[in-house]
């Protein structure tokens, strides 16, 4: 484990450990543990704006690079009619890296935009099934070569779970494929798996298990990450935020991609109607 990879843990870990201990007679209600069962479902009918930072360690070919990444992932539901929502899913991410690529030194600034936008009813099914199907495109604002695939890409994306006593269960997917963007550049057709599963308790506690994996069709690779993640809702001036943190292991990664432990830690404003 790196130096630096240990002083980011103390310093998350020292940011997430008051704020998952905050207690209060109304964290303990009805209301928080269904706005914690409510961020278990990613398309919920709830204003949401996560932060998400993640610490990845072991990059390159003599595994001494490292990767910190702040996502901001707006979630904005809009209202169609009786029967459905859109719900708008964006991932903007803000990243520093060093040492990923021999002599590439190091690297800051945005990455590309993924925006997904899920079609979904606004009841669940018969069985208790959760769903949402739409259009998924990546934008290419990354702001250095390094951070940037500089292609246009669009595909499908979907989303099924459901939601029964205190359990959340499902899996998100999408695939991209490139339209436009640098010749120079390699072509994109990957697909994106995120199966998931949560517990959330009464007093609003949520545990989380999930992957992210990635499969990148072009040069036969993948990558498959496992996040374990501990998360509470609390009220700070009477208005609801979401506080978790957590580990996660690279059970299988591209080449020079990252490898053994990574950090999680994540700060979500909600915006309850």
């Amino acid at each position: 484990m790196t130096r630096s990879f240990r002083a980011s843990t103390r310093t998350a870990l020292a940011l997430a450990l008051p704020a998952l201990g905050i207690s209060s007679a109304g964290m303990a209600d009805t209301d928080s543990a269904d706005l914690a069962k409510s961020l278990s479902n990613p398309v919920a009918d709830l204003i949401s704006v996560p932060f998400q930072y993640n610490y990845d360690q072991n990059i390159g070919p003599d595994d001494d690079g490292h990767r910190s990444t702040l996502n901001i992932q707006p979630v904005i539901p809009f209202s169609l009619s009786d029967d459905w929502n859109l719900i708008s899913r964006t991932i903007l991410p803000i990243i520093s890296q060093s040492d990923v690529a021999p002599g590439a030194g190091s690297q800051s600034g945005t990455g590309d935009v993924v925006q997904s936008l899920f079609f979904s009813p606004k009841e669940p099914t018969a069985n208790g099934w959760i769903w949402g199907v739409g259009p998924v495109f990546l934008l290419p604002t990354g702001s250095k070569d390094e951070l940037t695939a500089d292609k246009w890409g669009a595909g499908p994306t979907g989303v099924v779970l459901r939601q029964q006593g205190p359990w959340t269960y499902g899996g998100l997917f999408n695939h991209i494929v490139d339209f436009a963007g640098d010749d120079d550049r390699g072509d994109i057709s990957s697909t994106f798996l995120q199966p998931f599963m949560t517990y959330t308790t009464a007093d609003a506690v949520s545990y989380t298990l999930n992957s992210e994996s990635t499969i990148d069709w072009e040069n036969h690779d993948s990558a498959v990450p496992i996040n374990a993640i501990i998360s509470k809702v609390v009220p700070i001036g009477g208005h609801p935020f979401s506080f978790g943190g957590g580990l996660r292991y690279w059970a299988k990664s591209t080449d020079n991609g990252p490898e053994g432990l990574g950090l999680r830690f994540q700060i979500v404003a909600l915006f309850p109607k």
